[in-house]
């Protein structure tokens, strides 16, 4: 039974994949990000896989009569697998050069995961949104939407046989319910619980099923519209509402959604309505595009490991030859997987039972090596092995604030009582503020006692719920911490807000700042913590990376230039910091702006290591004691910052 070739399939294929890339490139144009909602291109993947796979199994199932699994999962296995496992065999060597410890643990995860076909699942529990700085480090993230179009593939044909045997009167109606149930759990889904709603199969199957009913109307001979303009016009509404998708789209909408709806509508007009004298057809039949097509899915394999890798090796260089070198490696080893692998793996002339074994093989040193990884925790010695530096100054485990420390809550002395509100960084400023000698007039405390394990993540828009609500037990605090809460707030004079900002806490900062006014408390809030780009998911900072990649201190020129970077992962920040500002400043409250304490602005760089040369952060945000230390000397030498505090408590420093 021959299907009959659409090249322009292939032509929307390459469209997918080149949005995809765009918008994992992270392109900026005069600063702004264009192609943000490429992430779309893989919506339009999963529509043509949808009416490809349906395609295939009901033009059996019509014809024959019957349905052989064997030889569909065989067209699977040629299909995925052998490109898949020779990107993860190529990476493999140089996930052992490159990657941190525990970054290296969570790539060979993911591999393994990406063999169960269920690498979507261990993304999703990971817990970090999708599009989200640090998951542009994981090299195999962007298999999560193959593990999903993996499950499609076991689960959907024995249903759809089931429905052709029993009801297939009903089929299309079958068809059409799902779609309409399943966009109506996902739109659902994206406002309640996004970050599982994106990753799941069950709120993206209504894409797949799109397809589904697009090439069972189309077996049917369904007929099209009956108005022939209409027909050639739709085409290019198809591609408008695409592009208009891949432009204005952002990664913070709620998606997939209903919202969603404008790229599948778009590629559905276009695989419908399409015919040999539509320009879009035309266009998207070009051999460019059906050129891209072809080889789309070594790309998309491809990409984001290289980008991935990038960004992980070279952490500061960002230049055009660079850039070109980038994207011609993406285009060469594609071709060179298309034609060397996937080509040859597909072409039914080849034995199948020898591309088994290879796959078999290549499956289990995927699984033992990776395994041996995941027991032996990253195999931390890699990096640290020699003695041109001092260890004992980048200690990873023994140089970090002891978070476990306890303060007293409830004895309270004649100094001035000062409350921090907020996270981790909150931490940070009791920690360097407990180190000057404001302590001897002021007692600094803070809203995050252990009242859990590892919990020091009370947020401002916790402070807010606990202010409104008087003393309700929130988000697993205990009843006891909220005793302690009360008694802090109440004997407090001063409040200090900082914190990382999150979406909650702006959305509530003006009323948090109202009702603290209210109670007669004297605020001051500081903007929003240094973070440095340099997120693996052990999340080291830039100097330690580098000593890791190199095995040596950085020399001088490297170093500043590391710092430069630096200063430019806080001014990232900009937009957040801008709304902080002028928050602060409709309530007329003080600002303290982080880089005029924790950065040299005149030189535009944040300085990594203290005098003596200890390192300042311990991963990628937040200081070491001894960075508390060098601190705390900048604070007390801040006149502003004083004055701040000499105004609101009334107090003389001197």
């Amino acid at each position: 039974m021959k299907s009959n070739y659409r090249p322009e399939i292939d032509g929307l294929r390459a469209i997918a994949v080149i949005a995809v890339i765009f918008y994992h490139a992270q392109i900026t144009v005069f600063g702004h990000q264009i192609f943000k909602g490429g992430f779309i291109g893989v919506d339009i993947f999963f529509v043509i896989s949808g009416y490809l796979i349906t395609s295939i199994i009901l033009k059996e199932l019509i014809h024959t009569g019957s349905f052989s699994f064997s030889h569909f999962y065989e067209r699977r296995i040629r299909r995925i697998l052998p490109a898949l496992l020779f990107v993860m065999l190529v990476t493999l060597p140089f996930a052992w050069i490159y990657l941190m410890p525990k970054s290296f643990v969570d790539f060979s995860k993911s591999i393994l995961y990406s063999l169960g076909f269920s690498s979507n699942f261990y993304f999703w529990s990971s817990g970090e949104k999708y599009g989200a700085e640090s998951e542009f480090l994981k090299p195999f993230l962007h298999t999560w939407s193959l593990s999903i179009e993996e499950q499609f593939y076991i689960l959907f044909p024995i249903i759809l046989l089931i429905i052709f045997k029993y009801f297939q009167n009903y089929l299309v109606h079958t068809l059409i319910l799902g779609f309409i149930i399943n966009l109506g759990f996902a739109d659902w889904g994206s406002k309640n619980h996004p970050s599982f709603n994106f990753y799941i199969l069950s709120s993206r199957c209504w894409e797949l099923l799109a397809g589904s009913i697009l090439a069972y109307l189309e077996i049917k001979k369904v007929q099209k519209s009956r108005f022939e303009k209409l027909n050639l016009i739709l085409p290019s509404v198809g591609l408008i509402l695409i592009f208009y998708s891949i432009l204005f789209f952002h990664d913070r909408m709620f998606h997939p959604s209903i919202f969603t709806l404008i790229p599948i509508t778009g590629v559905s007009l276009i695989i419908w309505f399409s015919n040999k004298d539509d320009v879009i057809k035309k266009i998207l039949s070009s051999k460019l595009f059906v050129g891209i097509g072809l080889i789309s899915y070594s790309l998309y394999l491809w990409h984001y490991p290289i980008f991935a890798l990038d960004r992980i090796i070279d952490l500061t260089s960002n230049s055009l030859s660079k850039t070109i070198l980038l994207w011609t490696s993406i285009l060469v080893i594609s071709l060179i997987s298309y034609y060397c692998v996937e080509r040859p793996a597909r072409n039914k002339n080849n034995n199948f039972k020898i591309i088994l074994n290879l796959i078999i093989v290549s499956i289990c040193i995927l699984v033992i090596s990776n395994s041996i990884v995941i027991s032996k925790d990253g195999y931390k010695n890699r990096f640290y092995s020699s003695k041109t530096y001092d260890l004992s100054k980048f200690d990873y485990e023994k140089e970090h604030i002891n978070f476990e420390k306890n303060y007293d809550y409830s004895n309270f002395d004649k100094r001035k009582n000062v409350l921090i509100v907020g996270n981790s960084h909150a931490e940070d400023i009791l920690e360097i503020l407990s180190k000057t000698n404001l302590s001897s007039k002021i007692y600094f405390n803070l809203t995050s006692p252990k009242v859990r394990k590892n919990d020091y993540q009370f947020q401002l828009s916790y402070l807010y719920k606990f202010l409104i609500e008087k003393k309700a037990v929130i988000d697993g605090y205990s009843g006891n911490f909220y005793n302690h809460l009360n008694k802090q707030y109440d004997s407090s004079e001063l409040i200090i807000l900082s914190t990382k900002y999150s979406v909650k806490d702006l959305m509530v900062l003006d009323d948090l700042i109202k009702i603290l006014k209210k109670d007669n408390k004297e605020i001051i809030i500081f903007d929003n913590a240094l973070e440095q780009i340099v997120k693996t998911s052990n999340r080291f900072n830039r100097l330690d990376y580098y000593i890791s990649l190199h095995n040596k201190f950085p020399e001088k020129n490297i170093l500043e230039r590391i710092e430069q970077e630096m200063f430019n992962d806080l001014k990232r920040k900009k937009d957040i910091n801008l709304k902080v500002k002028n928050i602060a400043k409709r309530n007329k409250i003080p600002l303290i702006q982080r880089d005029k304490i924790f950065c040299n602005i005149d030189e535009k760089r944040c300085p990594s290591v203290t005098e003596e040369g200890y390192k300042i952060y311990f991963d990628h945000c937040h200081i070491t004691d001894r960075g508390a230390n060098f601190f705390a000397k900048r604070i007390q030498s801040n006149q502003l910052f004083l004055k701040y505090l000499e105004n609101t408590l009334r107090i003389s420093l001197n």
